[in-house]
């Protein structure tokens, strides 16, 4: 009994020894005690720095179409969705009182005209009696030099008097005339005025749009809305809906790389369709609160799918790269900084390197300078490195699988 018990313990402890070989294997053997490193290679890729931002689109132009002058709406002839022309009629206004005024100012110019006439007749009857008064006294004196004490001073004096008379009443009928043509000219433009008034009262499209609201109907009163001091009441509210909008805060970090006429792709997720759009102007200076410049882009809507207060993800490609010299983005410290800079392995040595960084990508980053292709560089977490110390290079994992795809 007593060798039984031995025998069960023994095949126990052999038991429990394969059961703890099963689950725990020994690490394998390295070829030496330095530490493994990952790292990846310097290669080659086709880089695009691409920035999405979301927005909501608006109206390319959005007014309320006012009334210039005050009166009663005789007839509106859009509503809510209609879809209008520039210069398309959209109400008639009431206003008598301009008829009033048209109809004076008319009259005003009929009596200037008549005036002008008058006076130009009297101009002419002026210049006759300056004529034949300045006629008289020449021939008077002339006859004077001729035979002189033939005639009597004082009749030469008369004469003389009543030529520069005669040579004034002229003088004044022409001024007459002057005066009259002035007040014709004042009275064409107020009737001018007049007729221009009176044409406000027909409110037309200034754009074409739609109609995206209606305030006034039949027997509206509208006052004019000449005065931010007065609550005047718009016609209608008319948008502009073939060309929309898009404001972007672009961050401080793009801010150089935007430019009119920049082509940008605009992804409106609830129609699941992709729209072009163009960069067309920029503020070209930094909200201090944000850090970031207001950049407009435009879409164009000739089918009206879009609609305004639909949001967009807007994709602005800010810069291409192809066959650029790369490397994995936690491979560089210091990105955005003056001081940048990767760790290398060579000959089974870490060195520091200083680089220069170009574009960036949401996993690799452009070298401008510093490496060369093929190095491998360490990736990932840089605490603890020395400059010189010797380890084991292991190519990361991602690197690895890029390398099977390729």
């Amino acid at each position: 009994m007593r060798l039984s018990s031995y025998m069960l313990a023994a095949c126990s402890l052999v038991g429990s020894g394969l059961l703890c070989s099963c689950h725990s294997a020994p690490p394998p053997p390295t070829a030496t005690d330095n530490p493994v490193v990952p790292v990846a290679a310097v290669k080659t890729e086709n880089l695009s720095n691409e920035m999405v931002l979301t927005a909501e689109f608006i109206p390319y132009q959005d007014v309320d179409v006012m009334a210039k002058v005050s009166g009663y709406v005789r007839s509106i002839r859009v509503d809510i969705g209609d879809h209008v022309k520039q210069g398309d009629l959209l109400a008639t206004l009431e206003v008598p009182e301009l008829q009033d005024e048209q109809g004076k100012a008319a009259a005003g110019v009929s009596a200037a005209q008549a005036n002008i006439l008058t006076a130009q007749a009297a101009e002419r009857r002026a210049k006759a009696q300056a004529d034949i008064a300045h006629l008289s006294y020449q021939r008077i004196l002339d006859v004077s030099k001729k035979e002189v004490g033939l005639v009597p001073r004082q009749e030469i004096d008369v004469a003389q008097s009543r030529d520069l008379e005669a040579a004034a009443q002229l003088a004044s009928a022409q001024s007459a005339i002057q005066a009259a043509q002035e007040n014709q000219t004042v009275a064409t433009s107020e009737r001018s005025r007049a007729g221009a008034m009176l044409q406000y009262a027909t409110i037309r499209a200034p754009f074409s749009g739609v109609i995206t609201k209606r305030y006034a109907n039949t027997g509206s009163m509208i006052q004019a809305g000449i005065s931010s001091q007065t609550q005047a009441m718009p016609v209608v509210r008319l948008a502009q809906n073939s060309v929309l909008r898009l404001m972007l805060p672009v961050p401080v970090s793009a801010v150089s790389l935007i430019h009119n006429g920049q082509a940008v792709d605009v992804n409106v997720t609830t129609l699941g369709r992709k729209f072009p759009g163009t960069v067309t102007r920029y503020a070209d200076s930094l909200q201090t609160s944000t850090r970031t410049m207001e950049t407009e882009v435009d879409v164009k809507n000739t089918d009206n799918t879009l609609v305004p207060g639909m949001y967009a993800e807007v994709h602005l490609h800010l810069a291409d790269r192809p066959n650029a010299l790369s490397v994995p983005l936690d491979a560089v410290d210091g990105l955005g900084t003056g001081a940048q800079q990767v760790w290398i392995v060579r000959d089974g040595q870490l060195h520091q390197v200083k680089v220069t960084t170009g574009i960036q990508t949401a996993t690799r980053v452009e070298i401008v300078s510093g490496l060369q292709l093929g190095q491998q560089v360490v990736v990932g977490r840089h605490s603890g490195l020395t400059e010189g110390e010797k380890v084991e290079p292991h190519v990361a994992a991602y690197d690895q699988e890029s390398i099977s795809h390729s």
